[in-house]
């Protein structure tokens, strides 16, 4: 909820064979798409949905026989099921998966599925009982899934079972959501998506509306393919809309087997406002407030726009900002006035005060504008305190008119790189520095701004927060967004219900209404203690002070809701519950101490429970009524760094998106390696170690839970073999780089180049503190630390995070991220260097070496004889591994994650003599001539 960027996922088999759900088992066939494949790949996966593998004769037996989806939306609350029908008709057990995509921020209230007779119901419970539950079913051999990823802008429930010949299975999934209005309508959206010929498909949305109904229309969405199919019945207050194409309307051409249908089916309406201002509506002891005022003077407004120039901006996005900026300041009013502010590593402003738009202004804003060359890096925190300085000047010397309404609209796509990095500072400085009367908006573009931030600096100042994807059209979306904010029409909008029987309000104060929009208010209503409810609304408009008085027509809606047999007895104590949780889900992630935040997520946690739905502090236990066989689909977080980091396995990627390796795992199946520098994620999970000076080495061994450290104790201009497995054609090797001098009479040795070769794709990747070179054959591709790029290479998959980071990714299946770790170039001693973190799995060859690939499959330790050391504060162990006994001493290595200045201590036992003992050989066996050699083992 609240914009969520989560994925929820469960895979189930039925039948002969073993359970296997780690992540390493998840292939993507498609982006968001994944099949799941057994250890030796004896059953060919049957999607219910697009994007799926080669079928085979067999899956093409399979047969959707029912596909339908119904929606009912009682006053804005829609409540949608989705039902999928299958039967195996191939002679083999085929794998089935029912995937659906569901709008951002809809609450999934219930699942059933029934598979070969077996019936699998849902239960909501509280996060930490169902994991519980799953772990419980998992101990005792029981059947459990549990999966996890994330997707870009919808959020996903996936589903997958296997079959055996001839059987039948049965999905049923149940959301619901409030329709907000913007730009003066309602839009339901409907991802269908059956992937395949359905023998019988129903689509069905119905609408109730007691203000009335003023218009409805359903685009044309599928480029003309199903024209004429959707049928719209309309009254008065209701309205249906059915969409039933034959088998001939569905498939993509006359003969083809495939569906046309992979897209959104979309219904677009509003209703009635001419009469009053508000709508007030009573119903099974709550009421909703619908207040939506029309035909109101613009307020004036005073805004400042601030736009990101850094580097990272260069190209079609610079350009379709500049093209948005252009139509968004024609659209100024004369009563408004402006400025703009654009950043990269400086801050620079078109004019240091506000102005008037007149078209003089306009005109030379726009040349200005014009002229923006993007560069250098990116320092959010002072553009946006110069903008701040601007409107608070403007305010304190009397220049802005008392009616007008006070903007910032910033326009980003990525973190902070220059002057304030540490995100909770700049929302500190923003806060302390903007004045109550000024909101400020953000739009996230891109893959790599981080949109968490952006949203709670825009809830913490009277704004809102959107993102927009490096796919999609930038100057549209700008223009979109800017259009939602840009015509003020009401100020301090304050709702008040003086009656003793309303309780449990979810929010009675706004800061702005805007034109095309509606605020949305529910409560408890008791009718012992009155017999109506009645609302006073006080605003400012552009002239005037507004009391607005609403007095709810209860019999009569009773009375019209009673004879429909669509209507949805529960909506108003499903819209009620649904903006409660949101807004306590806001509160919490803005709650100023910990007993505060602690009393909030009891609350949500209470209803989520009463009112059955999914958030992020529940979790939906699925088991069959015997308990035999158990999953659990189990919401992340809400919406933390949603789409920032790396990249994740089995999911719909987002490039520069956290990997699934980088979160702590329950039960981590393989050991995690790394090398190097500073990880990418925000909160860095426990056994992510960052590296400095000499080559220092970190394994994590998840069996043991133990950190077994060693050093490598080289010389500059030496190749180290990192990962060699000719099995499968991947390689990773290291050259060292030295210190300028040595210190203590010791030279310091670092990676100062990395190279990656994928033998099958014949391409190379090599990444040094300058520069990132990508070549097959041929033809080269050389891009800089200063670039954000999004590469793809047959199976190689390359993301570059501007100034920090390079992931590759083959497959989806095995992951590398380097990190380059600046010094300061005037350092007497130190130099750049790299880091290199490569996540758990089981992709590799059994025979992969190196100083790290030799750990991919993890060795057997055992420590004992713990006894004091030389150094009171080392303790040293013995540890047999390998068939040797070595003696390790307990010690500390600076992990710079979370602090940058003076770095948190990891403990870990080390390894004397560069390993030796613990590592295969010696260390000198792992140098390679060049930096694409495989390793010659023994």
């Amino acid at each position: 909820p609240l914009d969520a960027c989560y994925t929820l996922c469960i895979w189930l088999y039925v039948g002969t064979g073993e359970l296997n759900l780690d992540y390493e088992d998840l292939v993507e066939t498609a982006p968001g798409k994944f099949q799941l494949v057994s250890e030796n790949r004896r059953h060919q996966s049957l999607r219910s949905a697009p994007g799926s593998p080669r079928e085979t004769d067999d899956a093409n037996q399979v047969t959707l026989y029912s596909y339908k989806v119904q929606s009912t939306i009682t006053s804005r609350m829609a409540t949608t099921m989705i039902q999928s029908k299958l039967v195996n008709n191939s002679p083999q057990p085929q794998n089935i998966v029912f995937d659906v995509q569901i709008p951002k921020g809809a609450f999934i209230s219930n699942f059933s599925m029934t598979v070969d007779g077996t019936t699998f119901t849902s239960a909501i419970k509280e996060k930490t009982v169902g994991r519980a539950l799953y772990a419980q079913a998992r101990a005792k051999g029981k059947t459990a899934g549990w999966v996890r990823s994330r997707a870009l802008d919808m959020e996903n429930f996936s589903m997958e079972v296997n079959i055996r010949a001839g059987a039948k299975v049965q999905f049923e999934l149940h959301y619901q959501e409030v329709k907000w209005r913007k730009l003066g309508s309602y839009e339901h959206k409907l991802h269908l998506q059956p992937g395949r010929l359905a023998k019988h498909l129903e689509v069905d949305v119905w609408i109730i509306e007691p203000q009335g109904i003023r218009f409805l229309h359903v685009p044309d969405t599928f480029e003309g393919h199903f024209e004429g199919v959707p049928i719209i019945s309309k009254g008065q207050q209701k309205a249906h809309v059915s969409f039933k194409p034959t088998v001939a309307q569905q498939r993509k051409c006359s003969n083809c087997s495939e569906s046309a249908l992979n897209g959104e089916l979309v219904v677009v309406y509003d209703v009635n406002r001419e009469e009053k201002v508000g709508e007030l509506q009573v119903f099974n002891g709550y009421f909703v407030h619908f207040f939506a005022p029309e035909n109101l003077d613009p307020i004036p407004k005073n805004i400042l726009f601030v736009i990101d120039v850094s580097g990272s901006m260069w190209g079609i996005k610079m350009k379709q900002t500049v093209e948005a900026m252009k139509t968004i300041l024609d659209d100024l009013r004369t009563e408004d006035q402006f400025s703009v502010v654009d950043f990269n590593h400086n801050v620079r402003s078109w004019r240091n005060d506000l102005v008037p738009a007149s078209k003089t202004q306009i005109a030379d804003a726009k040349r200005y504008i014009e002229r923006i060359q993007p560069s250098g890096g990116t320092n959010i925190n002072e553009a946006l305190l110069r903008a701040i300085f601007i409107l608070n000047e403007a305010s304190n010397l009397g220049m802005l008119n008392p009616d007008s309404v006070s903007l910032i609209i910033l326009v980003s796509d990525g973190d902070p790189t220059v002057g304030e990095l540490k995100l909770s500072k700049i929302q500190k400085n923003v806060k302390q520095n903007i004045q109550d009367n000024i909101s400020l908006f953000s739009l996230g573009i891109g893959f790599d701004v981080d949109y968490d931030f952006l949203k709670r600096l825009s809830n913490e100042n009277r704004g809102i927060a959107q993102r927009i994807y490096g796919n999609q059209d930038t100057s549209s979306q700008l223009k979109k967004f800017y259009n939602q904010v840009s015509t003020p029409l009401l100020r301090n909008v304050q709702f008040n219900y003086p009656q003793a029987s309303v309780t449990d309000v979810t929010q009675n104060s706004f800061h702005n209404y805007f034109s095309g929009s509606e605020i949305v208010v529910a409560g408890k209503f008791d009718p012992s203690k009155s017999a109506e409810v009645q609302s006073v609304v006080t605003a400012t408009s552009a002239n005037t002070e507004l009391v607005l008085e609403t007095l709810a027509q209860m019999d009569d809606l009773e009375e019209f809701l009673s004879k429909d047999k669509h209507v949805d007895p529960d909506f108003t104590r499903k819209l009620w519950a649904y903006l409660t949780i949101n807004q306590m889900l806001a509160e919490r992630s803005l709650a100023p101490t910990a007993a505060s935040k602690r009393k909030i997520t009891k609350t949500i946690l209470q209803m989520s429970l009463e009112h059955h739905i999914v958030t992020p502090l529940t979790s939906m236990v699925i088991e069959n009524s015997a308990g035999d066989e158990r999953m659990l689909a189990d919401a992340p977080p809400q919406d933390h760094t949603c789409c920032s980091g790396a990249l994740y396995y089995g999911s719909k990627v987002a490039p520069g998106s956290i990997p699934s390796w980088a979160s702590p795992s329950p039960t981590p199946a393989t050991a995690m390696l790394a090398v190097g520098a500073k990880p990418v994620e925000s909160t860095p999970p426990p056994h992510v170690i960052r590296v400095e000076n000499d080559p220092h080495f970190i394994i994590y061994l998840p069996k043991s839970q133990q950190n077994i450290c060693f050093n490598i104790d080289s010389e500059p201009g030496k190749i180290l073999s990192l990962v060699s497995d000719p099995q499968s054609g991947i390689l990773v090797n290291g050259q060292l780089i030295g210190a300028k001098k040595p210190e203590n009479g010791k030279l310091s040795t670092y990676f100062g180049k990395l190279g990656f070769y994928f033998q099958r794709e014949d391409m190379k990747v090599e990444v040094s503190t300058e520069a990132i070179t990508l070549s097959r054959g041929a033809s080269a591709t050389h891009l800089s630390w200063s670039d954000a790029a999004h590469l793809v290479s047959q199976r190689v998959l390359v993301s570059v995070k501007k100034g920090n980071v390079v992931t590759l990714t083959l497959d989806k299946e095995i992951s590398f991220s380097v990190l380059l770790h600046r010094v300061w170039k005037k350092h007497p001693i130190n130099v750049d260097f790299l880091g290199i973190y490569i996540p758990p799995t089981n992709k590799f060859s059994p025979n992969a070496h190196g100083l790290l690939g030799q750990f991919m499959h993890e060795p057997k330790i055992h420590i004992f004889n713990e006894r004091p050391g030389k150094d009171p504060a080392k303790p040293e162990a013995s540890m047999e591994v390998k068939g040797h006994k070595l003696t390790v001493t307990r010690g500390f290595q600076k992990d710079y994650r979370t602090d940058a200045v003076f770095g948190t201590e990891v403990p870990c036992w080390f390894v004397h003599n560069s390993g030796k003992g613990f590592i295969d050989g010696h260390y000198k066996d792992y140098f390679v001539p060049q930096l694409y050699s495989f390793l010659k083992q023994p």
